[in-house]
């Protein structure tokens, strides 16, 4: 199992309404998409970002059927202009040494596929993302 945990602060200028608008996004990448086994999104209680969303991944192929479903794409394009604070890492019960490296590669390979979406990342003010060593980027 691969918990993939995304923790963000919306920007401080936005509405109510744009940030329920956001979150619902959040949402929808969870529940429209069949690779994700379960997730909450939710308060980042006790955390130094505002909000959170954890989505319940089986395996890589579940990882990258999450990243390319057509409901995270829609949060993801939609979604970063909210966004001031964002920092993605994983979680998992596997043995495999080199999953880290894996789901890193499987990540760059998104936004290589995505040049539209890796313009939007590169404007959130700070966007931190493990890098192929597993560290934060």
């Amino acid at each position: 199992m691969i918990f993939h945990i995304n923790r963000m602060t919306f920007k401080s200028d936005l509405s109510e309404e744009q940030r329920r608008a956001g979150l619902d996004l959040l949402r929808q990448a969870g529940e429209a998409n069949p690779a994700v086994q379960s997730y909450v999104v939710g308060p980042d209680l006790g955390g130094e970002f505002e909000w959170g969303a954890v989505y319940v991944l089986e395996d890589l192929d579940g990882y990258w059927e999450y990243l390319t479903h057509p409901a995270h794409v829609r949060s993801e394009m939609n979604g970063m202009e909210l966004i001031d604070r964002f920092e993605a890492f994983d979680i998992t019960d596997s043995d495999d040494p080199e999953l880290g490296d894996k789901i890193a590669k499987l990540q760059a390979r998104n936004y290589e596929e995505h040049p539209e979406l890796a313009e939007l990342v590169a404007q959130v003010p700070s966007f931190t993302v493990p890098d192929t060593e597993g560290k934060q980027q």
